[in-house]
């Protein structure tokens, strides 16, 4: 196996050695260069590379009671939604929690227009039926030759948000939007000309409130922000911004109360978290934190980080290997089956240990 340059992660049969010049000849060719500084690994013919790698992952498979912890933030109740997506990669979830409060302040409401600094190819106007919080949302609806960085700004009055960690922010798109075509610009100077934050917008999908959190790059710097611009960094052509409560807050001071099991279940067909009347009337218009699980990952490259126990997945990919190894009882030299039998042994030992997630609902 070939470890550096253009062969990394090659895998090729060694046909012959010369123990006199250490020179060792590939059966196939390799892809790229061979150059004296290349570094390799030798494995024994029983123990092919690719039988370990496939073996490691089928011993991640193999630990059925495993999952993943996680918690997820993305969400927030409005008091009226009673149905929401369950963000990917989440399949159990053990438990529902509010934010009861936190330390934060408004920049913006989004009750009035950005007119600091405007672009003809921008028609702004207020959203009273489509909005999330207070009278309003604020609609942006650009012509398509608005081009890119079409800026708007509103100047606010002079506020410190340096004890601050995360702007917050709801935001809806008329069409799908990539990571970074959109930013929500901080500064303290007027037409935000040179911003102390520029916080990029996550992707979007097409006709979807998101409320989006962006931790703030500069904290110690933004003493007195002053103003407020909404950049459209990309040209998505002819498209309709909705946003709405623009905030930062502090995530260390923030304060999580329970939301009880019978006020909130999940539609498995779906894939929905849904709150009863009494839980959306409960969480009201405040951020959901979901605690659950998600699968542990398979590995494909060295650099791959393994998210169940090592000591079991070592075990197990051992036992695996040397079953596989063995020919059967009567053909079996290096007792590969009694060896494979302890490690056995062991991953289950490694397996006895795992955590368990109480109370967890499937999500699917």
């Amino acid at each position: 196996m070939l470890t550096s340059g253009g062969n990394d992660g090659n895998i090729r049969r060694v046909s012959d050695y010369t123990g006199t010049s250490n020179t060792i000849t590939l059966r196939t060719a390799a892809t790229g260069q061979i150059t004296n500084a290349m570094t390799y690994e030798l494995w024994d013919e029983k123990y092919a590379p690719a039988l370990i790698h496939e073996n490691i992952n089928t011993a991640i498979l193999s630990a059925s009671r495993i999952y993943d912890p996680i918690e997820n933030i993305s969400l927030h109740g409005d008091g009226a939604t009673a149905r929401f997506d369950i963000p990917a990669g989440i399949v159990m979830l053990n438990k529902l929690e509010y934010r009861s409060s936190f330390p934060g302040v408004d920049l913006h409401t989004c009750d009035r227009l950005f007119d600091e600094t405007t672009d003809s190819n921008v028609t702004q106007s207020l959203q009273t039926e489509d909005r999330k919080e207070g009278t309003s949302s604020l609609r942006f609806v650009y012509a398509a030759g608005a081009g890119v960085n079409t800026l708007v700004t509103d100047s606010i009055t002079s506020i410190n948000i340096s004890k601050y960690t995360t702007m917050e922010m709801w935001i809806k798109s008329s069409v799908g939007t990539a990571a970074a075509d959109l930013h929500l610009l901080l500064d303290d100077t007027a037409g935000a000309g040179s911003p102390l934050e520029t916080l990029a917008i996550p992707a979007l999908t097409a006709d979807t409130w998101m409320y989006v959190r962006v931790a703030l790059a500069n904290p110690r710097l933004d003493t007195a922000i002053i103003s407020v611009g909404f950049r459209y960094t990309v040209d998505l052509g002819a498209a309709t911004i909705w946003i709405d409560h623009i905030k930062v807050v502090n995530n260390n001071g923030m304060i999580w109360s329970p939301l009880y099991k019978d006020h909130w279940w999940i539609d498995l067909e779906a894939r929905d978290l849904i709150l009863s009347t009494q839980g959306r009337s409960t969480v009201g218009y405040r951020l959901i934190k979901l605690t659950g699980a998600e699968l542990p990952i398979f590995l494909s490259a060295d650099a791959d980080i393994n998210e169940v126990d090592d000591e079991y997945v070592i075990a197990k990919t051992v036992a695996l290997t040397l079953t596989s190894v063995s020919g059967g009882p009567g053909t079996d030299p290096d007792e590969s089956m009694r060896r494979a039998a302890f490690w056995e042994a062991r991953a289950e030992q490694a397996k006895r240990r795992f955590p368990f997630i109480t109370n967890g609902r499937a999500v699917v």
